[in-house]
């Protein structure tokens, strides 16, 4: 019988599904500009050639081609994402030709406990119910030693503007608080950069940080 976290889980996975969906077809389109930025925050990440990595969140999968390009030909490049639409969206522009499109929830990665080189994940901590869990999951996938990109094309300050708002200092991204959380979760945090046209957070898999329970799973 499921308990209240089952019941929080779904709720997340419908409310993300229901935002996401009908906006698949076109989301590229609404910001032309970010190509650019997607890929100079790829490298940024420096992938290993021939390595395994993963787009956590892919979305339409506008990141896979420049992750494809730096691990090669040899490499191993997955996007997951928790919206068929989303998925289907990347397959229609080619995207799965650089990479297996996965649907799965971000939560509960589908992958064996430390079998990624590097993770890449764009917009992903603020649409989890429990972002610091969401950073344990993802670095029980990850090696020691793997690296992590927390990315947006945007920075917090932009992104609260374009809302009418001003960006909030207790939220998961900002600077002491996303800081902290890697530095819980099993993460070395080498740089925080909230600048007008991107947020990037850079971190390296350390031992340490992930709970028992979660270091010995494999995911859903």
């Amino acid at each position: 019988m499921g308990g209240i976290g089952d019941d929080s889980r779904t709720a997340r996975i419908a409310s993300t599904r229901a935002f996401f969906a009908p906006r698949a077809v076109g989301w590229e389109d609404r910001f032309p500009d970010d190509g650019p930025r997607y890929a100079r925050a790829v490298a940024d990440l420096e992938s290993p050639a021939g390595g395994t990595v993963l787009d956590a969140a892919c979305g339409t999968g506008r990141a896979l081609p420049a992750l494809r390009a730096a691990v090669g030909p040899a490499g191993t490049v997955v996007g997951v994402d928790l919206t068929t639409e989303m998925l289907a969206e990347a397959a229609r522009r080619g995207r799965n030709s650089v990479a297996a499109l996965v649907l799965a929830d971000a939560m509960t990665l589908p992958f064996a406990t430390g079998s990624l080189d590097a993770v890449f994940a764009a917009g992903l901590l603020p649409h989890l119910a429990d972002p610091v869990s969401g950073l344990i999951e993802l670095a029980r996938v990850c090696r020691l030693g793997g690296r992590l990109a927390l990315f947006h094309p945007i920075g917090r300050a932009t992104l609260a503007r374009r809302h009418g708002d001003e960006p909030d200092p207790e939220d998961i991204l900002s600077e002491g608080r996303v800081r902290t959380a890697l530095e819980g979760t099993g993460w070395s945090c080498d740089l925080v950069e909230d600048a007008e046209d991107r947020y990037l957070v850079l971190a390296v898999r350390v031992n340490g940080g992930v709970p028992a329970r979660q270091a010995g799973s494999e995911g859903a």
